[in-house]
């Protein structure tokens, strides 16, 4: 499937704090298979990125970024992305559509519903936070065990593992 959009990024307010930035347009994407929602959480009291996508509720932990990191924010989430979906096990080229071949756009979150699921998977992430690895950035053992927990999301219906919906998700684009 061809598209012309790009990926966007809705930052929760508390991250647009963070980030000291004003104001950010509402989304444009109509297509939620394209849309993440990241949030700053505090992990081991180091500030981390959670991002959650907003179709399948997938999720990776980036954990402590410094500020540069934080200024170079779409750059690091494609980079994290990668990282987590090669850990997870999943082929390149099954993941080249979902991480698009530009820079990802900042908007506002994507709506209530996917921001409410993003709340429950921060406190998913809170409960597996025994597997944080301090020494690493990615958290593949966090991720794993976050997107392994039966769920439910905004694009898809129904109780599953987020893992198992972004792997038919993937298999649809």
């Amino acid at each position: 499937m061809k598209r012309n959009t790009e990926i966007e990024l809705g930052l929760t307010i508390p991250l647009q704090r963070y980030l000291h930035i004003k104001a950010l347009p509402y989304s444009q994407e109509p297509d939620r298979r394209f849309c993440w929602d990241l949030h700053v959480i505090p992990l081991r009291g180091r500030p981390s990125l959670l991002a959650v996508h907003c179709h399948t509720r997938y999720t990776f932990v980036l954990y402590d970024l410094n500020r540069l990191e934080w200024v170079r924010l779409p750059g690091v989430f494609l980079d994290g992305l990668r990282l987590s979906l090669f850990a997870a096990g999943f082929p390149a080229e099954a993941t080249k559509e979902l991480c698009g071949s530009e820079l990802p756009l900042f908007t506002r979150t994507h709506g209530r519903q996917e921001v409410a699921f993003l709340n429950r998977t921060w406190e998913d992430v809170m409960t597996a936070e025994l597997a944080l690895d301090e020494n690493s950035q990615s958290q593949p053992l966090l991720d794993q065990l976050v997107n392994a927990k039966l769920s439910r999301c905004a694009g898809i219906e129904g109780l599953d593992t987020a893992e198992r919906r972004l792997t038919k998700m993937l298999s649809q684009i």
